[in-house]
């Protein structure tokens, strides 16, 4: 069996947040950049599991990005991939980042492609299911479970007040959220034999955007707490109206 990770860059969730070129850019400096934690603590880690009860599995990485991207890249090696492959490539445009990721995963014939559910700075959820479009392959979103017996997989996902047990036959393109596996850390021997594993970069297939990022904008500063006495019922009720909007 062969599976396909898709691995993303994103800022620590500690980062300070700032925007340059007119409110076009994220401004990067200074900026501690990991993992997209659903792409490593559930995808990825699920993913090595997988492989660890199946040794003759395969396991390959892929990330769109520049060679800024390898650092974290080799992170995710020295956790378990076999090899990795990196398109390079920049870009924000959700189909764009998705064609080149189905382009890689229809040359490879993998049988199974993971995702993290979203990533941490953009939240769009949507390159999954752009990825398994394009392949042609069943998607299953939002999982919290995966089992594997023989070509039929049994994933188990989130929905509105519960969840939905499935049963889907590979090839397959899951996103991952909470549930699917436990994090891990990389230990030395890992990290060590990350160094040699193959990290192979290849140029961007050619695709055209579909959208472009117009500005930025930060929410507005939280205001001050107010406090209200308890025994002064009228004007909570007139903040409540007049100044939160709830009533």
């Amino acid at each position: 069996m062969k599976i396909l990770v898709c691995i993303s860059k994103t800022p620590d969730t500690t980062a300070k947040i700032a925007f340059t070129d007119n409110n076009t850019k994220f401004a990067e400096a200074g900026v501690q950049w990991i993992i997209n934690p659903y792409d490593e603590w559930y995808a990825l880690v699920r993913a090595i599991e997988l492989k660890e009860k199946d040794p003759t599995t395969v396991l390959h990485l892929i990330t769109v990005g520049g060679a800024d991207t390898e650092p974290i890249i080799r992170k995710a090696l020295a956790l378990g991939g076999d090899e990795a492959i990196r398109v390079n490539a920049a870009g924000h445009d959700s189909f764009y980042i998705a064609s080149q990721i189905a382009d890689v995963g229809r040359q490879g014939s993998y049988d199974l492609v993971f995702t993290g559910k979203e990533t941490i700075d953009y939240n769009g959820s949507s390159i999954g299911g752009m990825v398994a479009e394009l392949l042609d392959m069943p998607y299953v979103s939002l999982a919290t479970k995966f089992e594997l017996n023989g070509i039929t997989a049994t994933v188990t996902r989130e929905i509105e007040g519960g969840e939905e047990v499935c049963e889907v036959s590979l090839p397959l393109v899951v996103s991952c959220q909470k549930g699917m596996a436990e994090q891990r850390i990389p230990n030395m021997k890992g990290i060590m034999g990350a160094r040699t594993k193959p990290l192979k970069v290849i140029e961007p297939a050619t695709v055209t955007e579909l959208t472009s990022v117009v500005s930025f904008q930060l929410p507005p500063v939280k205001a001050g707490v107010k406090l209200v006495s308890p025994d002064n019922t009228a004007e909570m009720v007139r903040l409540l109206r007049e100044e939160a909007k709830v009533i």
